[in-house]
């Protein structure tokens, strides 16, 4: 959206016809529950925010990664204080006499209310973007708990069974694969394993803004190096954190040998 042309007063004055444009400025005020009225530096347009997917910036200060751009409902908008910045971008179509902002199912609009400088929108949208994606959400301690016991069941129902000795070890590690990469002797790896993410995800990020010339000296050269040294970072995390894991279920296997619980 960001390579459209930006639509101004003049640009306003000469469309004929459904165009997709960029646009930035302030919150006015919103009628009807879902018409925006945004107000740019010489030119005010409507943007129906029916069907129109809408972010929510967070405020960043400070170095570290940004929280996530959140996703929110058309309809709640209106909770947004007047006067915030907003970025559009999508097709100016003609509707009731007068040239809006609209969604339609080929081209949906893109509407983000930030509080950035305008000149370091894209660069704190993409270092937004390209936040840690955590495995942890709601119904995640609800499943660990769950599969625990079930999985302590059924270590319990086969511990007398000689034959069924494999399953009673398998179901007691598996009780701990979340808690794996956080216990000793094999946690330090996942020190190392964290750091490497961290690097990785910062040469994303460069390779992003290189892409868009949103660097010093950016070409595609310079954003296929970032994402092949981003990708070997990776892969060597990755490596170092299965590392960790089979490192931690050998040693509990060793501690229940040494305790007679289980023998080989």
């Amino acid at each position: 959206m960001r390579l459209c042309p930006l639509l101004d007063y003049r640009q306003y004055r000469q469309l004929s016809g459904d165009k997709i444009f960029q646009f930035t400025g302030g919150i006015e005020s919103i009628t009807d529950g879902q018409i925006l009225w945004v107000k740019g530096d010489d030119l005010t347009m409507p943007v129906y925010l029916e069907k129109t997917k809408c972010f929510l910036l967070p405020i960043h200060e400070g170095e570290g990664a940004p929280e996530a751009p959140e996703q929110i409902k058309w309809n709640r908008v209106s909770t947004i204080t007047e006067g915030a910045k907003v970025f559009i971008g999508g097709q100016v179509r003609l509707k009731n006499d007068r040239l809006s902002f609209m969604s339609t199912k080929e081209e949906p609009l893109m509407v983000i209310f930030y509080s950035c400088p305008d000149k370091d929108l894209s660069n704190v949208i993409i270092r937004a973007a390209r936040t840690r994606n955590e495995y942890w959400n709601t119904i995640t301690p609800a499943s660990l708990v769950i599969g625990a016991l079930i999985l302590i069941s059924l270590a319990a129902f086969f511990l007398n069974r000689p034959a069924f000795r494999l399953t009673v070890i398998s179901s007691f590690i598996a009780v701990f694969v979340p808690l794996l990469p956080i216990m000793p002797p094999g946690f330090l790896l996942t020190i190392f394993y964290r750091r490497l993410t961290w690097t990785a995800r910062e040469l994303r990020i460069k390779c992003d803004l290189s892409f868009y010339n949103l660097l010093p000296e950016s070409n595609l050269h310079s954003a296929k190096k970032y994402a092949i040294r981003a990708y070997l970072f990776e892969s060597l995390a990755w490596f170092l954190l299965i590392l960790c894991i089979l490192i931690n279920i050998a040693f509990i296997i060793l501690i229940l040998h040494l305790f007679q619980i289980i023998s080989f």
